[in-house]
């Protein structure tokens, strides 16, 4: 009979809530549905002071225990001693049974077992990050998945990402996918102060991607493509932007599409939602995924979607797709051009995406901890 943890200390010291991304909506589908699916099992989250804020006034103290560290994300220096001291300090003193690192990184020795959920090791491949936080991440990520007593990856196609890059045994990695993101249970802004906020005319066709705007992203592969599309057809890019924004608004310049482009940022969750129901089509150009959360996101909301033909996105979202190169931007456009013209809400699309639960991801994620402490 395998041995249950009666208590995980479980790593969110990445939190900065609202700019987090997909590591925020991991923690935030994943977390609430292990207290429901193992109430005996006590969590503790513990967190920046900004994510503890947040995750107490959410209410979240209702099914686990929040514990606040004196770090923020952005504060380097603290968040490394909190990550790498101070948090598996605090599974020794407090009897933990194991130590879950959300985050791809965590602590480097402890001597609490540890999970770690690496949810993709694309920053090993691709222009990601600046010089000095890749060299940084390829060394603790690698340093602490080599250490785990079991890691959870988030794809089958991430699982040998892993194995191939860190050199780790397979039967360390538990394959363990994604919820369909957050669910859509948030009222969306008006469709009138949607456009009148990103300058949308009624004419317009949106195509929406949602991503960090980051080198990987592969965003620049929209904005070529745009120079293709008809002219009524705007590129919305919904997501925390980083220096790379303002290369794509200067290529954008270049390619007389800059009227077309919407760098919209970090967007909250109504804006969001108000989105979604606008677009025409999603588009995910990325060169690398652990996983993909917002093409299962837009299958669960029923809308069409053109993506890189990458194996990972096959496996999440089959056939379902416009698929394109991910270096061709002629291929996007007509991949794009197919997809505005699907209809929304297919019935494939809907089904494909209720494949994918956080309640599955939890009963995959207690069986990784379960593994660990074996």
């Amino acid at each position: 009979m395998p041995r249950r943890p009666d208590h995980v200390g479980i790593n969110a010291l990445f939190l900065e809530p609202g700019r987090s991304a997909g590591t925020e909506t991991y923690l935030r589908g994943l977390v609430p549905a292990l207290a429901r699916e193992f109430p005996a099992t006590r969590l503790s989250v513990v967190t920046t002071r900004k994510g503890a804020a947040a995750l107490v006034d959410d209410g979240w103290t209702d099914f686990c225990s929040i514990v606040q560290l004196p770090c923020d994300e952005g504060e380097r220096g603290r968040r490394m001693w909190a990550e790498q001291v101070a948090y598996p300090v605090l599974g020794a003193r407090r009897g933990w049974d194991l130590l879950h690192s959300l985050a791809s990184v965590g602590p480097v020795r402890t001597r609490t077992p540890t999970v770690v959920s690496v949810h993709d090791v694309a920053f090993f491949h691709h222009r990601t990050f600046g010089l000095a936080t890749t060299l940084a991440m390829r060394a603790i990520v690698a340093r602490a998945a080599r250490r785990a007593a079991a890691i959870v990856a988030v794809s089958a196609t991430g699982r040998d990402d892993i194995v191939a890059t860190l050199g780790l045994p397979a039967e360390r990695i538990l394959v363990v996918h994604n919820g369909a993101g957050r669910p859509p249970d948030v009222a969306p802004l008006a469709e009138d102060e949607l456009r009148r906020r990103r300058a949308l005319d009624r004419g317009t066709r949106v195509v929406l991607c949602v991503a960090a705007v980051r080198p990987h992203k592969n965003q620049e592969l929209l904005v070529r493509a745009l120079a293709e599309l008809p002219g009524d057809v705007v590129v919305v890019l919904a997501g925390h932007p980083e220096p790379y924004a303002e290369e794509l608004a200067a290529l954008a310049g270049r390619l007389g599409v800059a009227d077309r482009l919407r760098i919209a940022g970090y967007v909250d969750d109504a804006e969001m939602e108000a989105l979604w129901r606008l677009a025409a089509c999603a588009a995910f150009p990325t060169l690398g995924e652990g996983f993909g959360l917002p093409v299962v996101e837009a299958l669960a909301r029923g809308v069409p979607v053109a993506c890189s033909d990458i194996p990972v996105l096959r496996e999440v979202a089959a056939s379902l797709p416009s698929y394109f190169d991910p270096h061709d931007p002629e291929a996007a456009a007509r991949a794009i051009a197919t997809a505005i013209e699907r209809p929304r809400d297919e019935p494939a699309a809907l089904e494909q995406a209720r494949h994918f639960t956080w309640e599955a991801a939890a009963h995959g994620t207690f069986e990784a901890y379960e593994c660990a402490l074996a």
